[in-house]
């Protein structure tokens, strides 16, 4: 009795510290990286699944990263911010445009990147970020079919649908960036209609096959 006694002197401190500890841990903490595990996994399953012919056909991977990639992209914001002050002088249905177009330019991009990803050449770093960030980066290392690491880096904000991406750093060359220089003028000069014609029309190239030879900027 003495003995039980003892144990849980022993053990109701510890237990009541681990119960503070967990509350005091905001539940969203590993939300970032779980999203970004649970969208890899999902990726690589439906993948696997894939005939070999079908894997490298972007025209048939596209739909199903589309899937996938959709509910976590925040294509809204992300074109807010290659707009920036052009956004402001957009109307609803440019907006809409805009933000469709510069998403499936990812899309295609991103989808010609992944199909040649596999798990064994994918690395998720763990998230370190302040618990009180809005924002937040989750770092991976993608092994390209040329042997060399790549940093890929996902910028990711809290919404009301929980943490969404809004950025791809291929190799240091962030997605709304590399976009945001390449429209600034061209909307200026010639209209954000003529951009959003483009958009919908030029073939990808900003993340390739996650080559840093293959990045804009990279040269």
């Amino acid at each position: 009795m003495q003995f039980m006694r003892a144990v849980a002197i022993t053990l109701v401190p510890g237990i009541a510290w681990l119960c503070l500890a967990l509350m005091a841990t905001p539940a969203w903490a590993a939300e970032p990286e779980q999203v970004m595990t649970e969208l890899s996994t999902n990726l690589f399953a439906a993948l696997e699944k894939e005939p070999r012919a079908a894997r490298h056909n972007v025209d048939k991977v596209r739909p199903l990263v589309d899937q996938l990639l959709s509910p976590h992209f925040d294509s809204e914001y992300a074109a807010r911010l290659v707009l920036g002050m052009h956004w402001r002088t957009a109307s609803p249905e440019q907006r809409q445009l805009f933000a469709a177009a510069l998403y499936h330019r990812l899309l295609r991009e991103y989808a010609d990147a992944v199909i040649d990803w596999t798990p064994d050449r994918f690395k998720l770093l763990p998230v370190l970020a302040d618990p009180a960030a809005l924002r937040v980066t989750v770092h991976t290392l993608i092994t390209n079919s040329h042997g060399t690491v790549v940093p890929v880096d996902f910028r990711m904000h809290e919404t009301a649908d929980g943490w969404q991406i809004f950025d791809v750093v291929v190799d240091g060359v962030s997605y709304v960036r590399n976009y945001h220089y390449d429209t600034e003028a061209e909307v200026a000069q010639k209209g954000l209609d003529a951009t959003i014609v483009r958009l919908q029309r030029t073939e990808p190239g900003a993340i390739g096959r996650a080559s840093p030879a293959n990045t804009p900027g990279a040269h």
